[in-house]
């Protein structure tokens, strides 16, 4: 297996350039949408993204999503099976562009072999036929696949990967609805939901620094609990919301669906 290593500058001036002139990859939503009532703000259905990698390592994978994300490529790292993480990045509107882009990005050695995920491939497409349990039971499972994954944080050096809200990003975009990068702009979307009526696969939202923003944000799982990446050094995790830290410092919910 090849491990990744960063282009030299020269490389990254054109990865800039490129995605300047072609336009970077988070702009090309799909046409399709997802909206449950009049209430509720649309989320884009994710469109044909890329998926690279194949890591034993899940620095390798951070590493590689970080430096992605650097040049707007909207990418995240996940758990493909045990012992192996892959990247996925772009949103793109075609195959063909998709295609295209994974090509030039792989002429100038950024990645490897590539694969191209199409919109028929993610959960929310069996929606209409298995019913919003099923999609809401993906969420969690997917989620799930997160715990005791190394929490890093997602800031912009090369050796970070995942915060809470990337987390929560990635969760949704692996099951197709193209949710928002930040708890703040995740928190703003959606259906507010009391706490009383959360069911699994909603958001929940924490204000962990006291100053009345959200600032924290986790994948409700049932029964009380749910599944977020706490902080830098610790791994994904389930938690109570009965919790005094996570009780004091509840903010609220939404739901996508």
């Amino acid at each position: 297996m090849k491990v990744f290593r960063f282009p030299g500058i020269f490389t990254i001036v054109a990865l800039l350039a490129l995605f300047l002139i072609t336009g970077c990859s988070h702009r090309h939503s799909s046409p399709h949408t997802y909206q449950k009532g009049v209430q509720g703000e649309k989320l884009h259905r994710m469109g044909y993204v890329i998926q690279v990698g194949a890591f034993s390592k899940v620095e390798n994978a951070a590493r590689l999503a970080n430096y992605l994300n650097n040049g707007n490529l909207d990418a995240y790292y996940f758990l493909y099976k045990k012992g192996l993480y892959k990247v996925r990045f772009g949103n793109f509107s075609s195959r063909e562009h998709a295609s295209r882009e994974a090509e030039i990005l792989k002429a100038m050695g950024v990645i490897d072999e590539f694969y191209i995920v199409r919109p028929d491939d993610y959960a929310i497409t069996k929606k209409p036929a298995y019913g919003e349990t099923f999609f809401r039971n993906e969420i969690v499972k997917t989620a799930d696949s997160f715990i005791g994954v190394p929490y890093q944080w997602g800031g912009s050096t090369a050796d970070k990967g995942f915060d809470c809200s990337g987390l929560t990003m990635a969760v949704y975009r692996l099951n197709g609805l193209k949710l928002p990068r930040t708890s703040g702009e995740q928190y703003k979307t959606g259906i507010r939901v009391s706490r009383d009526k959360l069911e699994k696969g909603d958001l929940v939202f924490f204000d962990t620094r006291g100053n009345g923003n959200v600032s924290h944000v986790g994948i409700y799982t049932g029964r009380n609990t749910f599944i977020h990446a706490p902080r830098t050094g610790k791994t994904v995790r389930s938690s109570s919301l009965s919790n005094q830290y996570y009780k004091r410092r509840y903010a609220g919910a939404r739901s996508y669906l």
